[in-house]
């Protein structure tokens, strides 16, 4: 029998747990009804949304209707995410235990559909097909994400709603959304709107990586309203996509300092937003204010985002301020620290207590050197055993390793790469072969990241992200590595990602990144 993957309409990315094709095809058209049980009406609206603009085919309700989308709570087996799909030539029934799971089957379906219904040019159909099929499918980790800064170079709203509608394509659920860094501020807080008004604009931008003495010269700047980002929350629910925000401390700070000095460790000194890549020497300082101010940061942040989780940052956190610092040099000894190097994981510790407090759940990311509060979930980011060595002392994990995930990191060797993060070549074979610690109630899953220094336009993003993207979804979706069948099926989908106008296979010219 030929293997499924060999069929165009069945390479499916990521790669579904359980698949057989069946006899004949189902005729979607002017007279198709979607009968809708109770619980399956997001699913249906979010069907009928991608359907409706580019094709003009309305799919109505009917009690009778053909095409079946329903809850069903006694399928426990599929979790809070599997779905059970069966095409036949008279009928097709898309079941669930939960609505997150129609939603995901919801993806599968478009995949199965013809090429050119996922373009945004309006297509006048007068029938669609979808291929006979019995589906069952079910995610392997609960964590799969992808991490985008907005911080180093600013991304519209518009197209955060672009990039949340291609991860649920590929059944990806969390955009980590990272917001502020040293060279950027754009997560609104009303109670201080110095944070964007100062922090979300930079005189001019690095050329070239860190230690370049090289500058372009244009000013960079933007920030999100409250209004934009509460919307964005909304179109990555009705899409089942989690927005997690990360607002960093105590390092990755320069822009925050620059709106209010009074944060820093010496009050009288005036910073601009920082306009250099690399790892900033300026932190926070560590007084009472400054952790009572970002508490008030914190508080708006989860006001706007409703996740269960809460990015705290934590990472790359030098400390030769605080060695120098009276203030700083007191209050680790008021606090029992061994010395001023302590006040990193201490202040992480006070930080990650006002989110529990809350009732959410802080992340941050794994530092050598720092013992983080059990309460966090750890990003490993450094090296790929700290994955483990996270699980063993009791963190939640989500992989993060950067030789793996990191996809600011060039894609290959090629004379055509754009400028990107130097020292490390990420392929498409070597983020599918990501070495993942086995699946507990502690590992969590894994998260692609791009760190924007050397990326400034959708287009550069996306030739980054993908087909890179697609190799880490499948890799948290199915127990299977077989690199063989994966290439197959990407050769498929990549006609998806086509009409969806993803430039994969065009590097953007060198004019486009930071260091051009």
């Amino acid at each position: 029998m030929e293997r499924p993957s060999h069929r165009p309409e069945f390479t499916l990315v990521p790669r579904p747990r359980k698949l057989s094709p069946r006899p004949g095809r189902f005729r979607l058209d002017a007279r198709t009804r979607l009968r809708v049980t109770p619980g399956a009406e997001p699913a249906a609206a979010l069907l009928r949304g991608y359907l409706e603009p580019p094709t003009g085919l309305r799919l109505e309700h009917s009690d009778d209707g053909a095409f079946v989308l329903a809850v069903d709570p006694t399928l426990a087996g599929l979790g809070e995410e599997g779905y059970g799909l069966t095409v036949g030539p008279h009928g097709v029934l898309l079941r669930a235990a939960r609505p997150l799971g129609l939603l995901r089957g919801v993806q599968t379906v478009r995949q199965l559909l013809p090429y050119e219904t996922l373009s945004a040019a309006p297509r006048r159909l007068t029938s669609l097909e979808l291929p006979g099929v019995e589906i069952t499918d079910v995610p392997l980790y609960p964590w799969r994400g992808a991490m985008l800064d907005v911080a180093r170079h600013f991304q519209p709203v518009s197209y955060l709603r672009r990039y949340v509608d291609l991860l649920a394509l590929h059944k990806l659920n969390v955009l980590h959304l990272h917001l502020t860094d040293d060279q950027g501020w754009r997560m609104p807080v009303a109670a201080y709107p110095r944070l964007t008004e100062v922090g979300g604009r930079r005189a001019e931008s690095m050329v070239g990586p860190a230690g370049s003495t090289r500058f372009d010269g244009r000013p960079h700047g933007g920030a999100y309203t409250r209004a934009e980002l509460t919307g964005l929350v909304a179109h990555a629910a009705r899409r089942g996509v989690t927005v997690l925000p990360e607002v960093g401390v105590p390092g990755h700070v320069r822009a925050a300092l620059a709106a209010h000095p009074e944060l820093g460790n010496d009050p009288e000194r005036r910073l601009d937003v920082w306009t250099h890549w690399g790892v900033c020497p300026n932190v926070l300082g560590v007084g009472d204010h400054v952790l009572d101010f970002f508490r008030t940061v914190l508080d708006e942040v989860m006001d706007v985002f409703p996740a269960p989780y809460v990015h705290v940052g934590g990472d790359e956190c030098p400390t030769d301020e605080w060695e120098r610092s009276p203030a700083a040099l007191a209050r680790a000894a008021r606090e029992g620290l061994p010395g001023p190097r302590a006040l990193h994981g201490w202040f992480l510790g006070r930080i990650a207590d006002h989110v529990v407090r809350a009732g959410r759940r802080p992340v941050a990311w794994a530092e050598n050197g720092t013992e983080l509060p059990l309460d966090c979930t750890v990003m490993t980011w450094r090296e790929p055993g700290d994955a483990w060595a996270a699980a063993r002392r009791g963190h939640q994990v989500v992989h993060a390793d950067h030789r793996t995930t990191y996809f600011d990191y060039a894609r290959s060797t090629g004379p055509q790469e754009p400028p990107a993060q130097p020292g490390v070549v990420v392929d498409l074979r070597t983020v599918h072969q990501l070495d993942l610690p086995p699946l507990t109630d502690r590992v969590l899953g894994a998260q692609g990241q791009l760190w924007t220094e050397f990326v400034t336009t959708p287009e550069h993003i996306e030739y980054l992200t993908y087909p890179r993207l697609c190799a880490l979804a499948e890799r948290v979706w199915h127990p299977a590595r077989d690199w063989p069948d994966f290439h197959r099926r990407l050769t498929g989908h990549q006609a998806r990602l086509r009409a969806l106008g993803v430039p994969y296979d065009s590097p953007p010219g060198r004019s486009l990144g930071a260091a051009g």
